[in-house]
């Protein structure tokens, strides 16, 4: 028993995976041996078979830990004394927290316009090129990139001393007769540090962006394009007037998609900032409050807080790939 709730070491981990797998094996096939018996089975024995592990792993594992997560943000840093909409008061009065949920109104505003802004512009420029697979590998390939691994590089692109931009600032600086030795710390002055923080984003994720709305513009019927030409339409005209219209369904899914992943902005901010210097986002200080600070109460809030802004953009994209769907 000890082993089951208290493992320690590599060793014993392994075990208790290995047990769990062989468990979850163990239980979908007799239910499925079940259900494929020659004799005839009842209908309702036929749905819960099929329906209860699902059930099952939704109630326990999304369902129950959500409303034990609602519960602790109404107490306190322990989770045994209620404060009622004490930790949300805070979260939305305390000067710090406020900061949090600027950058994080940012983050969601400029990350989902930006990258498909910039998706949307090389889709259009490369599309039907000599070289249009070469051209969108180079713009996809950030996408193969753990967050992680991206904000390492960025980190080293955004050092006031060695770093990319700063060797390009001081370059550009030193024409002009300034005679700095280093560039300025790009990543520690509020608020613009949060700026370049959105920038590895939209270069991360402009790469899915490209990647869906050119795959929207190749749907476009040839004979459109070619009437407008026809018609005398410029390529600017063109692309207003035929070809925006008809990918708007693409447009929006990408951007209501790239609105939720910026909202769970966590690598990122850890890798680069670790939130500090006012670059903290919901996700981070989620993290921050529950893991660092210990505090069950506000970090349960926060976690509350970042379901309530994100749903509704889950209702609105799951709507918007039905409306595409129907047009299909």
């Amino acid at each position: 028993m000890d082993l089951l709730l208290h493992p320690s070491g590599v060793g014993e981990k392994l075990l208790l995976m290995l047990i769990a797998i062989a468990l979850f094996v163990a239980a979908m096939g007799a239910i499925l041996g079940l259900l494929t018996l020659p004799k005839r089975l009842p209908k309702w024995a036929a749905v819960a078979g099929f329906l209860g592990p699902v059930l099952l792993a939704v109630t326990f594992g999304l369902v129950y830990p959500a409303l034990v997560t609602i519960r602790n943000s109404f107490y306190d840093k322990a989770g045994t004394t209620p404060v009622g909409f004490a930790n949300y008061a805070r979260l939305f009065t305390e000067s710090g927290f406020l900061v949090v949920l600027r950058n994080t109104v940012t983050w969601v505003v400029l990350v989902p316009i930006g990258a498909t802004g910039l998706g949307l512009l090389y889709a259009a420029l490369v599309d039907r090129t000599r070289f249009e697979k070469a051209a969108k590998i180079l713009l996809f390939l950030p996408m193969a990139i753990s967050m992680v691994g991206a904000s390492i590089i960025w980190k080293f692109v955004y050092d006031n001393k060695v770093g990319l931009l700063s060797q390009a600032y001081l370059a550009l600086a030193h024409l002009f007769g300034s005679t700095a030795e280093y560039a300025p710390q790009w990543l520690m002055n509020a608020p613009t540090n949060t700026l370049f923080l959105i920038v590895v984003m939209v270069w991360i994720q402009a790469g899915f962006a490209m990647t869906v709305l050119a795959a929207a513009i190749k749907a476009i019927p040839e004979d459109i394009v070619e009437a407008g030409r026809v018609d005398g339409v410029t390529t600017r005209q063109l692309f207003l007037h035929v070809t925006l219209p008809m990918i708007r369904p693409s447009v929006v899914v990408v951007l209501t998609t790239v609105a939720m992943t910026s909202l769970k902005a966590f690598d990122v901010v850890r890798t680069m900032t670790g939130g500090n210097y006012d670059t903290s986002v919901v996700a981070n200080e989620f993290y921050t409050q529950s893991f660092t600070n210990q505090n069950k109460g506000l970090g349960a809030a926060l976690a509350v807080l970042l379901f309530v802004i994100i749903a509704p953009v889950i209702v609105y994209n799951v709507r918007q790939l039905k409306l595409a769907e129907d047009i299909r």
